[in-house]
This record gives structure tokens, C-alpha cells and sequence, in this order.
């Protein structure tokens, strides 16, 4: 067969139902092969979109999730969301095209060495230069993509070889894997570092969020009622609702969270990336005695050195720590239960506030009420990211997405195409700032085609506010190049495309308008809320000084 079939083959033989991309001329045999496949393309109008949509995908799915685009500007364009995934420990396969192979020696039309300026952002990557070389090289890229801790592989295809003929067959996949057991000697010894602890508490990170280790940590808390805080990417891996959930970690050097972390004399780090909250925040004085719980062994820093690694199948671990605890391990004395009764007491604060523009707080507990434990938010980042950290409880993994790692601006909008797409049946809210809606808002036109009915919750206030609110709390004052000369009209923005456009005209008028876009199953649609971003400074003031990542 041709040599863009067989990559096809290979991609159908990993189990991909999905390619999010843009058509190019050096990727035109793949399209022409599409055709003959199962495969659905979803036509993107940005290549960094799609790449977006595949990072979604594949933290939803726990499958990598696959992004296409032509060579040059069509790769420089892909590669944010590609970094994005690979920091965020997402699994995806990125394919690119690229020139023929009888020009990539030398100056050239559009030519530029794509492998290596994605060597930096994945986990591995190359390019096909053998057809009969696709196989193995497919097969190896989903295999790293998937594997703990998972992340991004670049496959290249030159366009001359996508031509070739072959005899080659794509290579069948393992059967079974074995997950690594942990070491029974270090799950020993971190059951008398807890046993010997007054204050112990757990710090749940992104890798928690995967559902058996999820289970697991349930049981782990439940049987030992130690106290659990998540990290913005551990959103939901213990329920919010449990009596045991500090909520959510890595804000403020004042906040409630943080103050429990301090009163800790055990960290027990699970799933945990120094990438969101460095451990400087919460070790500062190197004195906490620290168990690390992962699939790799820990990073080295001064702030972070660990009494025990327990290194390999993080559920696995968790498993083995469960079935030897004793009754006497369930702790009687509530170390936290202040801590926790003042983010619930918080949480409640604004319920009924009728100050417009909306405060932060109240158009988070608002929409709380609207969603299911099973419906999906996904965050993009800027001040409101900070606020869906602290202020949105969550129940479940997977259901409340927050780049935190790369943390890349533009993520919420695609995102919420592709999680919507996945779950029809849920509601799925993609909330961004309107300088981040701006970034992407070409993907409501993929919606649009796809017939999904995400709902793209906009908060207005005519700026960068979390550059804004950095600038404040460092400098005492602020650039005015943060703030939008004008700004358009993003209602009749989202009309033009096709989306139903939605405007809140008072703090009451939130529910309405968000029932509204709920309803509306046909087409997408854009609620837009001015947002009263002076709660801000007020939160800093509270909380202390703030972690911006």
C-alpha cells in the first residue's frame, strides 16, 4: 500500500477514531488517505486549536489524543499545544508534514527542521524517512505518549515518502503490560513515617486524577482521615464534599491551605508536579519530613528531599499502603477541620450577591449549582484560573481541567469543543477571560460544524487581569498595555459564527442566561459576564502573597 495508508492503518491499529487538524499540501496523501478510513478528521481553523482539542481529548480518554499539520508555519503553529500537553502530562501524538526529502538538505520553500525544534517540548519524536519505517515509529510514539508520565511524540512524514509504495503491516499492540509494584520495604517504612506523624497531610497532584488511583486515594484518606489537599491539576481526585478535602492547594502564602501545610510535619506528595506549586512555598524551612508517591523518582531540590520514594504504579502504591493499614491507623483527632470549615464558610459568602459587575465568587458559586459532579468546566488561564482553583469545589476527577504546567493561554475554547464532543450528554463549560477568548475564538466555527453545544463562558473585563493584578501587587501600579483599547462585541462576535450569543445583565441574570445556553442543543453558545476584577487585591490581601503560576 501507499505509504500515508499505512500510517493510517497504523493509527486505526492504536485506536484512533479522531484527528484534529488542518489540511496542508505537504500532508495531502494522508487527507486523500483519511478518505478510505474510519478515522474522523475534524477540520480545525487554527493548528494550535487542534492541538488543544487532542491535549483535551487525551486527558479525558487516558488514550493519546492526535493533532495534524502541514510543515513550517503549520508545525510553529501546532507546537503551544503540543508543549502544552507535554507539560501537563497529557497524552498526545502530534503528525506533521513536511517537505521532500530531496530538498531538506538545503534552502528551501517553507523548510525548516521541525524534529528539532520539538525535541525540547516532547517526549520523543522523528521523522519517517523509510516508508517500511512507520510501524515501528507510530507504534513508539503512542507507547511514550501513553506511558507514565505521559506526555507529547512528534511523528514527521516528508511529503515524498507518503507517496512510496510498501509491503510493511502495522505491528500489533502489547496485550498486557504489567503495572510495577511498589517496593514492600518502602511502603513499610512510609507506613511508620505516618504512624510517627502528628500532623500529617496529603498533597494530591495531576497525577491523581487518573480514576483507579482516584479510587485508591479515597480509600488511602478514608482509612487513615488524613487531610487531602489537591493541587490545581488534582482537582477532584478526592471529592470536595469529603470531610476530609483541604480543597485546593497553591495560592496564597496566607490562605487556609497553605496554613494547614505549614502546620504539617508530613507531606505525603501524590502524583505530584513541582511544576504548579513549588515546594519552596510550603517547605520553606526544609524542615517537613516528605514521602513521595509517583511513577518517577523525585526531582532534586533543596526544598524537596524526600525521607521515602515509593516509585512505580501510583494506584498500585496506594493499594499496598490500604491493605496493611489497621484500625488504629484511622485517626480520631480532626488537625484540620479549622482549615476546612473556613474555605466551606467562604464558599458561601457571596451566594447572594447582587453587586454588578458580577464578583468572582458569586458567578462561581452560581455555577457550581448548574453543574452535575459529572459535567466538565475546563479553565484557560489567566485571573479567573486562579478563582476556579479556589472557588469551585470538585467532585470528581477529570471534571474541572486547569493547565497548570505550561499553562498556556487558550486552551478553554477548543478544549471545550473536544471534552463536548466526547460527552455529548454533559455539560460542558469552557470558562476563559476575553483576552483568552480572543486567542482561539476561531474554533467556534469547528463547533459550529460538529453540531456540539458547549457552552463558552466569557468573563469581560477589558483586559489582561491577571497581568494587571500581578503588576498591582508587585509594583503598586499597573501598565496601561494591559488593558484593551476597545474591545469587540462578543455577542455579536459568537452570532457570526453561527453561535448563540448571550449577555448578563445583572447578578441574577446569570442563572437565566446560563439555563438558556444549557438548553439551546442545536448550536453553541457564549455567555458573556462583566466580571468586578477589584476582588482581586482584596483576595491578596487575604490569602497573602500570591502564587501567579
Amino acid at each position: 500500500m501507499k505509504a500515508s495508508d499505512l500510517l493510517l492503518r497504523c493509527l486505526e491499529a492504536e485506536g484512533v477514531d479522531t484527528i484534529f487538524g488542518v489540511p496542508g499540501e505537504e500532508n495531502a496523501d494522508v487527507m486523500i488517505s483519511l478518505m478510505d478510513s474510519h478515522i474522523q478528521f475534524v477540520m480545525c481553523r487554527h493548528e494550535q486549536g487542534a492541538a488543544f482539542m487532542a491535549d483535551v481529548s487525551g486527558r479525558l480518554t487516558g488514550k493519546p489524543g492526535v493533532c495534524m499539520a502541514t510543515l513550517g508555519p503549520g508545525a510553529t503553529n501546532m507546537i503551544t499545544g503540543v508543549a502544552n500537553a507535554n507539560m501537563d502530562n497529557s497524552p498526545l501524538v502530534a503528525i506533521a508534514g513536511q517537505g521532500g526529502t530531496d530538498r531538506l538538505h538545503k534552502e528551501s520553500h517553507q523548510n525548516m527542521d521541525t524534529v528539532s525544534m520539538y525535541r525540547p517540548v516532547t517526549k520523543w519524536d522523528s521523522s519517517i524517512y523509510e516508508a517500511s519505517n512507520i510501524p515501528e515509529i507510530v507504534r513508539k510514539a503512542f507507547k511514550l505518549a501513553a506511558t507514565e508520565k505521559p506526555g507529547a511524540c512528534l511523528v514527521e512524514l516528508p511529503e515524498d515518502v507518503a507517496k512510496k509504495e510498501t509491503d510493511a503491516l502495522p505491528l500489533r499492540q502489547e496485550i498486557l503490560r504489567r503495572r510495577s509494584e511498589a517496593d514492600p520495604w518502602a511502603v513499610d517504612y512510609a507506613l511508620q513515617l505516618i504512624r510517627e506523624s502528628k500532623n500529617p497531610i496529603i498533597l494530591a497532584g495531576n497525577g491523581c486524577v487518573r480514576n483507579r488511583t482516584s479510587n485508591e486515594l479515597c480509600r488511602l484518606v478514608e482509612g487513615t482521615h488524613i487531610y487531602t489537599a489537591n493541587t490545581f491539576m488534582g482537582k477532584g481526585a478526592l471529592p470536595g464534599d469529603s470531610e476530609f478535602s483541604l480543597f485546593t492547594a497553591g495560592l496564597g502564602s496566607k490562605d487556609h491551605v497553605t496554613q494547614a501545610m505549614q502546620r504539617a510535619d508530613l507531606v505525603i506528595c501524590i502524583g505530584y508536579d513541582m511544576v504548579e506549586w513549588h515546594p519552596s512555598v510550603w517547605n520553606p524551612t526544609i524542615d517537613k519530613r516528605i514521602i513521595h508517591i509517583d511513577t518517577l523518582p523525585a526531582e532534586v531540590d533543596r526544598h524537596y528531599l524526600p525521607s521515602v520514594e515509593i516509585v512505580g504504579e501510583i494506584a498500585n502504591t496506594l493499594k499496598a499502603l490500604v491493605e496493611k493499614l489497621t484500625p488504629k491507623d484511622q485517626r480520631s483527632e480532626r488537625s484540620f477541620e479549622k482549615e476546612r470549615g473556613a474555605m466551606l464558610r467562604e464558599f458561601r459568602e457571596y451566594d447572594n450577591d447582587p453587586a454588578f459587575p458580577m464578583k468572582p465568587q458569586r458567578v462561581l458559586s452560581d455555577l457550581r449549582k448548574l453543574m452535575g459532579e459529572n459535567d466538565i468546566l475546563i479553565s484557560d488561564v489567566g485571573a479567573h484560573k486562579l478563582w476556579v482553583a479556589r472557588h469551585y469545589p470538585t467532585y470528581k476527577p477529570n471534571t474541572c481541567i486547569i493547565s497548570n504546567g505550561f499553562c498556556s493561554m487558550g486552551i478553554a475554547l477548543p478544549g471545550a469543543v473536544a471534552a463536548k464532543r466526547l460527552f455529548p450528554k454533559r455539560r460542558v463549560v469552557g470558562l476563559m477571560g476575553d483576552g483568552a477568548f480572543l486567542m482561539n475564538n476561531q474554533e467556534m466555527a469547528t463547533a459550529v460544524d460538529l453540531d456540539l453545544a458547549p457552552v463558552f463562558l466569557v468573563w469581560e473585563d477589558g483586559g489582561y487581569g491577571l497581568i494587571e493584578w500581578k503588576q498591582r501587587v508587585t509594583y503598586g501600579k499597573f501598565s496601561p498595555h494591559v488593558r484593551f483599547i476597545k474591545s469587540p462585541d462578543l455577542v455579536a462576535m459568537a452570532e457570526s459564527f453561527g453561535v448563540q450569543g448571550l449577555r448578563v445583565e445583572s447578578a441574577e441574570d446569570f442563572t437565566v442566561k446560563m439555563e438558556m445556553a444549557f438548553a439551546e442543543t442545536g448550536r453553541p453558545s457564549l455567555v458573556a459576564v462583566p466580571v468586578d476584577y477589584s476582588e482581586n487585591i482584596k483576595l491578596t490581601s487575604k490569602v497573602g502573597k500570591i502564587n501567579f503560576r
